[in-house]
C-alpha cells in the first residue's frame, strides 16, 4: 500500500516500483512467518504447561522448528544472518534450535 510519503513518483522507473513493491512483500512475508512461529512456540508453551495435550509433544515440538526454520529462512533472504536476537528475545527453547541442526 502506498501513501504520499513513501509512493513510487512519475520520475521512478518502473524497475523502482517494482523493487519497491517486492520490498513491500518481502517484509509482510516476514511478519507472516513471525505470527506463525509466536503462535508454534505458544503452543509448545502451552503443551509444557498442561493446557493443551490435544497432540503428541513431538508432533508439536515439530511444528514449532518448522516455522522458526522458516521464519529463519525469511529473515536470511533478507540479509538478516544474526538468528541470535531472535532466538533471545522469543525464548526458543534448545530443544527446537536442536531440530534446526543448531547447537
Amino acid at each position: 500500500m502506498f501513501t504520499k510519503r513513501n509512493a513510487p513518483s512519475a520520475r521512478d522507473s518502473g524497475f523502482d516500483v517494482l523493487q519497491h513493491e517486492m520490498a513491500g512483500e518481502a517484509a509482510a512475508a516476514l511478519g507472516r512467518m513471525d505470527n506463525k512461529m509466536i503462535k508454534a512456540l505458544e503452543a509448545l508453551r502451552a503443551w509444557d504447561a498442561g493446557e493443551d495435550r490435544t497432540e503428541p509433544r513431538d508432533a508439536v515440538v515439530k511444528a514449532a522448528a518448522r516455522a522458526v526454520w522458516m521464519f529463519f529462512v525469511q529473515r536470511e533472504s533478507l540479509g538478516l544472518r544474526d538468528q541470535r536476537p531472535v532466538i533471545a528475545h522469543h525464548q526458543i527453547p534448545r530443544e527446537v534450535l536442536t531440530r534446526l541442526g543448531a547447537s
